[in-house]
């Protein structure tokens, strides 16, 4: 229970005004129709995430029990670093967006919009930290949906009132003492 939790937490922290947010709402305000755009976002997180999970686990087990909690540790502290940085929408997660559909469309633009970003990589470093790549991309899904879905149903107006700097900063905060704790061995030994 503990890895979905702490997965949920971290990725929905951790997505209030990332990119991935704010291409919520820019399709919301395209398109105007929440259903294909929510489960487009969904099904984009869950094979994303999936993936980066398997890649997760794979680490950990290339890498054994000592190396691998460095590695975290220190991903985790990387993390908080980079959750203090703001993000745009990246050019090429915008294009096509008539081709494919609403639905087809936000599944295209989520997936490519999720390569390389925070909750990507966090994806990685939960999976390789518990081992439980159910519970992780469970977690990471339900963050991104938590942090995405009012963003598609309430589009701007949650945009304007929520302080970005507030929440990247408590998720910051969030990944530095998992790194910490991590590199300590604190909780689950390794």
């Amino acid at each position: 229970m503990e890895a979905f939790l702490v997965s949920t937490g971290i990725v929905a922290l951790g997505e209030m005004g990332d990119k991935t947010q704010l291409l919520a709402l820019l399709l919301a305000a395209k398109f105007r129709r929440p259903v294909p755009i929510v489960l487009g976002i969904l099904v984009a997180t869950l094979v994303n995430h999936a993936l980066a999970g398997a890649v997760g686990e794979g680490v950990a087990h290339a890498l054994g029990p000592h190396v691998l909690r460095w590695v975290i540790g220190l991903s985790f502290l990387a993390m908080a670093a980079w959750m203090l940085v703001p993000d745009s929408i990246d050019d090429e997660a915008e294009g096509g967006t008539q081709r494919f559909g609403v639905f087809g469309t936000t599944v295209l633009a989520f997936f490519l919009a999720e390569m390389g970003d925070k909750t990507q990589i966090a994806t990685v470093a939960l999976a390789a930290r518990y081992g439980d790549l159910v519970a992780v991309v469970a977690g990471t899904t339900l963050g991104m949906m938590i942090a995405n879905v009012p963003a598609v149903l309430l589009g701007d107006v949650v945009a304007k009132k929520v302080p970005m700097r507030l929440v990247h900063g408590i998720a910051a905060a969030i990944f530095a003492v998992l790194g910490v704790l991590t590199l300590l061995n604190v909780g689950k030994l390794f």
